[in-house]
């Protein structure tokens, strides 16, 4: 009798547990269908940090950030400099080749005299000078990923220590875009003069380019105030389609010229005055509008960060980025005239 009450017991005992293993497999069966939560999100890769290079870490730069001069060494400044002007996100050697054109860009910076005299050498504002971004707000920025990128970026720095791009011996004016379309552009087209290592190479990035293709409109209203703004001798009378016309495109897409009410007009003038993202630009008149329909981001002169990241990818290193975007270059350890 015994027994047979003990094994009432066991099945009873089974009636109960019954229901929720049923319940449980099909929670976790839900799960899984749905991609569940309960998987961990994967680990940031451990990266070693590298001490700072004896070359960047034996003397020290004054620079202006906001109304104050800070001095520090030139490797901290190089990492302020990558953090702000290059996504940490990017492949190491990207990081590596962003460093060494910042490093350069300060050396002629100094070399040439920079734009602040005897108060500092470089400031932190990126249309004089370069970006600069201090680790703590980089850290905030970063969120989970901030160690691994800190690392990236210290690591860019020490990597390329003391290395400098170099033409003739001194240093260049290393200047730099976010991307091109399809191609670098020659300085002359951007700016007054042309540079010999700054001349025009194909460039691989495209469409995966955030934002590689944007368009700007504008009424014939609005268009006519920021125009006429600049130029007020222009007629902007009649049709809008006649306002703009004998376009002159040069061999890698960049508008050179255009002729706008009657005054010929530089392209990147045009891209300053309708603050399009590049100076490679087409121009229709759409239900009345004048829309812009824009290819890449920043003057295209110099290296290219997106077409840096995809040469990275596909297993550049940082001096074959370097001497790819800047012609009849070389790259040597440099240190800067001006010595603390």
């Amino acid at each position: 009798m015994k027994r047979y009450l003990g094994m009432s017991a066991v099945l009873l005992g089974l009636l109960f547990l019954l229901p929720l293993i049923t319940v449980t497999t099909h929670v976790v069966r839900r799960e899984a269908e749905a991609g569940t939560k309960r998987e961990l999100k994967p680990e940031e890769p451990e990266i070693e940090l590298l001490p700072q290079g004896e070359t960047d870490g034996s003397y020290t730069i004054r620079v202006l950030l906001g109304d104050e001069v800070k001095t520090m060494t030139m490797g901290e400044y190089l990492q302020g400099v990558v953090r702000a002007e290059m996504p940490a996100s990017f492949e190491q050697q990207a990081l590596c080749a962003q460093a060494v054109a910042a490093r350069t860009y300060t050396m002629y910076k100094m070399a040439t005299g920079g734009n602040h005299g005897d108060t500092a050498d470089v400031c932190g504002d990126h249309t004089c000078c370069q970006a600069y971004l201090d680790k703590e707000t980089a850290a905030s920025n970063w969120g989970d990923s901030a160690k691994t990128y800190e690392a990236k970026v210290e690591n860019a720095v020490a990597l390329t220590d003391g290395q400098t791009i170099l033409y003739g011996g001194q240093p260049i004016l290393a200047v730099f875009h976010s991307s091109s379309a399809g191609s670098t552009k020659r300085a002359g087209e951007v700016w007054t003069d042309d540079l010999p290592y700054l001349q025009s190479v194909e460039s691989p990035e495209g469409e995966s380019v955030p934002n590689y293709y944007s368009r700007a409109e504008f009424t014939p209203a609005e268009f006519k105030k920021l125009f006429l703004a600049a130029y007020p001798e222009a007629d902007l009378s009649g049709a809008v389609s006649g306002w703009m016309k004998d376009w002159t495109i040069s061999e890698d897409s960049n508008v050179e010229s255009v002729t706008v009410g009657g005054v010929s007009v530089r392209g990147t003038k045009l891209r300053t005055i309708f603050s399009l993202r590049s100076a490679t630009f087409e121009a229709e008149v759409e239900d009345g509008k004048i829309v812009f329909f824009v290819t890449g981001y920043g003057h295209g002169v110099g290296m290219s960060q997106y077409g840096a990241q995809q040469m990275a990818k596909d297993g550049a290193d940082w001096k074959e980025i370097i001497t790819h975007y800047y012609t009849g270059v070389t790259v040597a350890v440099h240190t800067p005239e001006r010595l603390s």
